[in-house]
């Protein structure tokens, strides 16, 4: 097999094992909480510690890849991730499980910095499409499957195995890599932006810590206020850094093209909106109505398997009549999807979801190829990179921003709900009130303690769905705005390249 060949299956190895690393662990957080005693506050740093690292990393893994060679940043990054990765299995505490989960979300940031870079070394001009196709491809598998592999191997093996599943591929990936791909840098253009890094991370971690722990802190509180105020002032002098730098990690010259702003906002929105829901879906069909992990995994099927079979449709016809209406289009098709959500009540069983589900799902494929295309097609060949890194960091914002700010609302709501429970309980059963041995009442409802409690199962759910049906209702709302911002934004007249017979047409 020829060496380009080669490189294309480690990239494409390494880049589902990172993706599946998103998409698995929510299956198995049920089975964390219960495994190493964590609250509500825990499992949100689960995906969003992972998220963090990501987005935090992701644009100076570049710099550092053009600095000191891409292959071998690459190998840090799986030898990073596949150290990580054992230290999760082997997580005795929260603390410790989140802890490796930022630093996994590090080394994937190496990795995915890399990956494009790798293939547009190894392959011509005029072969890369093929290899990017079978990339994107792959990206779109770990999505689908995701889910049901999580719940397979937590079901069956643990919930441990979800990360010990990547150490013999992590392993694996680094021989090949190590023995098939060649090395390459651009150091010229390698310089690190110490900065940026700096401030861009510190900023966004201090945000959604604020955020994960306001409720329990009080919103008022010194930390959160102060937590609040650092945020703001480091992500300021962030964008002060970027103007500043020569060469900086995050170009905001990029952000003068308004379908550029367009791709960024609908890669946030899209995260922010439906990627993050799914902690709570996964809580409700899990906890609430008692599924198991590989139960769960298979009933979320429609969303995943949806996206995946739609995504390559949507990919040709965006090419032909332009992405400003397929992201526009499938992110109002989400927002729809999300309030279709909302018509489950307590007494349902999960079939209640599955219109949404699918409408989502639906959604999510006409959207994500439209993204990508949109983020590199309004730029230059040679800043095609950092376009594309800075429309993932903004995925990996929304994604930790939409987990902390719809957490902040769900569990605000559901401890609303605690004096109508207990009547709900009392009057249905006669039983006195219940002992919560010290838990706090959204992390009862949302761990579906309830249960235990006799006749408390249908003020349970309806306890959980108050929070859950207002979070899918702002979901739903931030999709429509973004997918109205998208179409006001998006013009076809911006791309370079990619779309010159609809920017002909509708000039």
């Amino acid at each position: 097999m020829e060496q380009k060949w080669w490189t294309l299956l480690a990239v494409c190895i390494a880049t589902f094992m990172l993706l599946l690393d998103i998409t698995i662990v929510n299956t198995a957080l049920p089975y964390i909480e219960r495994a190493l005693d964590a609250s509500f506050t825990d499992l949100q740093w689960v995906i969003d510690a992972y998220a963090l690292g990501l987005a935090g990393l992701l644009l100076t893994g570049g710099s550092l890849a053009d600095r000191f060679g891409r292959r071998l940043v690459f190998v840090i990054g799986l030898g990073v991730f596949t150290a990580a990765s054992l230290v999760c299995g082997l997580s005795g505490s929260p603390l410790m499980l989140n802890a490796a989960r930022a630093v996994q979300g590090i080394g994937g940031a190496l990795m995915f910095a890399t990956a494009l870079a790798l293939l547009a070394t190894a392959f011509r001009p005029n072969e890369r499409g093929t290899a990017f196709g079978l990339w994107g491809a792959t990206t779109g598998a770990a999505v689908a499957v995701g889910p049901l592999v999580g719940g397979a191997l937590t079901e069956g093996l643990g919930w441990e195995y979800i990360f010990f599943v990547n150490i013999p591929i992590g392993i694996g990936a680094i021989a090949m890599t190590l023995a098939k791909v060649e090395e390459s840098s651009d150091p010229a253009h390698g310089r690190i932006d110490w900065a940026g890094l700096v401030t861009f991370s510190a900023g966004l971690t201090c945000l959604i810590f604020a955020l994960i722990r306001g409720n329990a802190e009080g919103w008022g509180s010194g930390l959160i206020l102060g937590l609040l105020a650092a945020a703001a002032v480091l992500l300021v002098a962030f964008v002060a850094a970027e103007r500043a730098a020569r060469l900086p990690m995050f170009d905001l010259a990029l952000f003068h093209r308004p379908s550029f702003d367009g791709a960024s906002i609908a890669a946030f929105v899209l995260s922010a909106a439906m990627f993050s829901m799914f902690l709570y879906l996964t809580l409700y069909v899990q906890n609430a109505l008692g599924y198991s992990a590989l139960e769960a995994g298979l009933r979320f099927l429609p969303v995943t398997l949806l996206s995946f079979l739609v995504a390559p449709v949507s990919g040709k016809l965006s090419e032909r009549f332009g992405v400003r209406w397929f992201i526009a289009a499938g992110l109002a098709v989400v927002g729809v999807g999300l309030l279709l959500m909302r018509g489950i009540a307590p007494g349902d069983d999960w079939t209640a979801l599955l219109a949404g589900f699918m409408v989502a799902g639906g959604g999510i494929g006409l959207v994500n190829p439209a993204i990508a295309t949109a983020a590199i097609g309004v730029v230059e060949p040679r800043r095609s990179g950092m376009a594309s890194g800075i429309n993932s960091t903004f995925r990996q914002i929304g994604i930790a921003t939409g987990t902390a700010g719809l957490g902040a609302i769900f569990t605000h709501l559901v401890n609303g709900r605690e004096q109508e429970f207990e009547r709900a309980v009392a009057a249905s059963s006669g039983a006195p009130r219940h002992a919560r041995d010290g838990a706090q009442f959204a992390d009862f409802i949302s761990f579906g303690l309830f249960r235990r409690v006799p006749g408390a199962d249908l003020a349970g759910r309806d306890a959980f769905l108050h929070g859950l049906h207002q979070i899918l209702l702002y979901g739903a709302l931030v999709a429509f705005a973004g997918a109205v911002l998208c179409a006001l934004l998006i013009r076809p007249a911006d791309f370079l390249a990619a779309e010159p017979a609809v920017a002909a047409a509708e000039a």
